[in-house]
């Protein structure tokens, strides 16, 4: 069904519900927002999202004091900005510092003195990409940069650059800050806490930031996996994509996984969430570690 039948079959359902003080949400609304929703991020949203879809949305309807889920659907289908507010609403952005530390132990203990070493001998430039898809409130691009810095200081000529990126607009302002509660230092080994964050002060109080060698190797840009890439983001040695193509309906995940590997290094390695798995044996990935996957043709050379 095109965006023009959607809207239309939008503008049936509400015309059969007439207008609404305080809309509820009808099975027909639901199965609109559904489709958008894969449409235009990928993610497959359960019949037990419901209630979910319905208590995020209700607010924006007010806000825009809307008289009914469909209407509100004409609007995101009549306003691509509109879209961009609403998945800003439904999507979920749970994060920590160093989540997954199997990974960050098995690339600080296996992979970045291999790479160091090979380094110093000619055999890798010593500029090191790191892509962290799904970068949220910055946790993750964050932890990965106070990582890279501590293994290969620019001192010794190291370049390190993050993508840090998300679907959600909300939450990459609040990344682009580089700013967190001091709640969350507990989550950051001590000598990285003590070399690459800032305590706030005055208005600042009870935050910190990172500091400005971290926020130096960070770009933020918002984009989303389920549409083509920019083929100038150019190639990284290390994608991080964890715990985001869990939310994915198959045949979305699978165009996403294939944009993921088109800008990873032949040499490179994507990390996944430590519950998602890389189906079939026509992958052309091995594990190599934690959720970690290398290429094949690498491993069997």
């Amino acid at each position: 069904m095109t965006a023009r039948q959607h809207a239309a079959a939008a503008r049936s359902a509400s015309a059969s519900i007439g207008v609404r003080p305080v809309p509820g949400l009808l099975d027909a609304e639901f199965r609109l927002f559904q489709s958008l929703v894969e449409r235009e991020a990928g993610i497959q949203l359960a019949d037990t999202k419901r209630a979910l879809l319905a208590s995020r949305l209700n607010q924006r309807l007010r806000e825009l004091e809307m008289p009914s889920f469909s209407a509100y659907y004409r609007r995101v289908i009549d306003d691509p900005n509109e879209a961009i507010v609403m998945l800003d609403r439904l999507t979920t952005n749970e994060t920590s510092f160093f989540r997954e530390p199997s990974q960050f132990a098995f690339l600080e203990t296996r992979v970045f003195p291999r790479w160091r070493e090979d380094a110093s001998k000619g055999r890798r430039p010593r500029r090191i990409r790191a892509w962290s898809a799904g970068c949220s409130t910055g946790e993750e691009p964050v932890s990965m940069a106070m990582s890279l810095l501590s293994h290969f200081p620019r001192s010794e000529g190291f370049e390190i650059e993050i993508l840090a990126s998300d679907l959600s607009t909300r939450v990459l302002r609040q990344a682009r800050s580089a700013t967190f509660s001091l709640d969350k230092a507990v989550q950051i080994p001590g000598h990285h806490l003590h070399r690459f964050m800032r305590r706030g002060i005055g208005r600042q109080a009870g935050r910190m930031r990172a500091s400005s060698e971290v926020r130096a190797t960070l770009r933020f840009e918002r984009l989303n996996l389920a549409r083509d890439l920019d083929p100038r983001l150019g190639i990284f040695d290390l994608v991080l994509c964890r715990n985001v193509l869990i939310y994915f309906e198959p045949t979305h995940k699978r165009g996403a996984l294939q944009r993921l590997l088109r800008v990873l290094d032949p040499e490179g390695l994507l990390l996944l969430g430590h519950s998602e798995a890389l189906q079939g044996r026509e992958q052309p990935l091995r594990s190599v570690g934690p959720s970690v996957f290398a290429w094949k043709k690498l491993l069997d050379d």
